[in-house]
């Protein structure tokens, strides 16, 4: 069944302000701190403060823009669909190809424009953020790490239930 306009938005506000994002936004903002990738940002807690809202900017804008508006405008699911079965293979190409192939809300298969759409105009606003980097090659680099962690988000979500699972069976096998 198809994802109303309504329920694309409410899908990507989850995913942004699920905790993992915060995480995300935290690492990506101590390794800019540490890598000073941003100068402008400065030093200690205030550099990290810009830091963390880049990171954090790049994560929202990127789930609004592949999660909702590009899917609203152009008819895609947003969602991953996990194929849960076969072996590691062919689970793990399942997973990538999903950044490459969604599915449309009338039940065919066409190419993720949402995805590469939504991760290039994230990265294109990015610019406006980043006073040192406001380069194609940054921005290029932005839009390359977020079509990455969208690929790695659906080999979690495709192999984590499994992970899950044998991790609360040993815990159940150890407490008797």
């Amino acid at each position: 069944m198809p994802l109303s306009t309504r329920e694309k938005w409410t899908l990507a506000a989850k995913d942004t302000f699920d905790p993992g994002s915060f995480i995300l936004a935290a690492g990506f903002a101590g390794q800019g701190a540490l890598s000073r990738s941003e100068p402008s940002f400065g030093h200690g807690v205030p550099g990290y403060a810009r830091y963390f809202g880049a990171a954090y900017g790049d994560i929202a804008i990127s789930n609004f823009m592949s999660e909702a508006v590009y899917p609203s405008l152009l008819h895609q699911d947003p969602r991953y669909f996990r194929l849960g079965t076969g072996n590691n293979r062919t689970r793990l190409w399942h997973a990538v190809s999903w950044t490459f192939w969604t599915r449309t809300d009338s039940g065919g298969h066409q190419f993720n424009y949402s995805e590469w759409g939504g991760n290039a105009t994230a990265a294109a606003i990015g610019t406006a953020y980043y006073p040192s980097n406001r380069t194609a090659g940054a921005a290029a680099s932005r839009f390359g790490t977020q079509i990455g962690l969208d690929m790695l988000g659906n080999i979690l979500k495709e192999f984590w239930p499994d992970v899950d699972g044998k991790l609360h069976h040993k815990r159940k096998s150890a407490n008797p």
